[in-house]
C-alpha cells in the first residue's frame, strides 16, 4: 500500500553566518531526508529584522514546498534538529539566529498545540515570510480565510517593501512542479 505525501509549504530565515549558504544546506539536507522530497523553493530575499532585540544583521529569507509522509509533530521534531544542526540556539524571542525553519501550511490542515500551530499565526503579518510564499505558492487556500495566498495582503501592500532578491535558483528535477500542481490545498 503506498503511503499518502502531504504538501508542505515552509519557511526559512537565517541572519547569522553564512546567510545564503546555510539556507542552500538545509534545502538540500531536506531533500536527503527519509520520507520527504523537495519540489520548490523561493528566491531569497534580505530583510530587516522584524521585532527581537536592537541592532540584529539583516535576514536571508525564503519559502519551500516539500512533500512528505511525516506528521505534522514528526515534521516539527525533524525542522528543529536541522536548525541545530546549523547551530540555533533559543536564548531570546525573535533573537538572531544561524537557521529558523517554520510549518506555514500542511496542506489544509489546522492545528492548535502548545508546541505547534499550524497554519503558523504570524504568516499573514509578516512580509518577510507571506513574499517568498506567494512567489511559490500563491495560489494555495489559507486554511482560516479561505483566501489564496497571493490574495492577502499584509500592511496594505503585496510585495515586499524595504527587501530585494538575492538570488533565483535553477529548479531542480524535483522542482519542477508548480504551485498550483503541488498540492490538493489549491483550487
Amino acid at each position: 500500500m503506498k503511503t499518502a505525501m502531504f504538501s508542505i509549504l515552509l519557511s526559512f530565515g537565517s541572519n547569522l553566518g553564512n546567510r545564503q549558504k546555510t539556507l542552500k544546506d538545509a534545502w538540500h539536507i531536506l531533500g536527503q531526508t527519509d520520507c520527504m522530497r523537495t519540489v520548490r523553493l523561493s528566491p531569497f530575499y534580505e530583510t530587516e529584522p522584524v521585532g527581537g532585540p536592537e541592532g540584529q544583521p539583516l535576514y536571508i529569507n525564503a519559502a519551500g514546498i516539500v512533500q512528505t509522509t511525516m506528521t505534522p509533530m514528526q515534521l516539527l521534531n525533524v525542522l528543529q534538529k536541522i536548525e541545530a544542526g546549523f547551530g540555533r540556539v533559543r536564548n531570546e524571542r525573535w533573537g538572531a539566529r544561524t537557521l529558523d525553519i517554520d510549518i506555514l501550511l500542511y496542506e489544509d490542515h489546522i492545528i492548535d498545540l502548545p508546541a505547534l500551530t499550524i497554519p503558523h499565526k504570524e504568516m499573514l503579518h509578516r512580509q518577510f515570510v507571506l513574499v517568498p510564499a506567494i512567489d511559490i505558492a500563491g495560489d494555495w487556500i489559507h486554511p482560516i480565510t479561505a483566501q489564496r495566498l497571493c490574495e492577502i495582503k499584509v500592511n496594505k501592500v503585496n510585495k515586499a517593501a524595504g527587501s530585494r532578491v538575492l538570488c533565483h535558483h535553477k529548479n531542480d528535477s524535483n522542482a519542477a512542479a508548480t504551485s498550483s500542481g503541488a498540492s490538493s490545498n489549491t483550487r
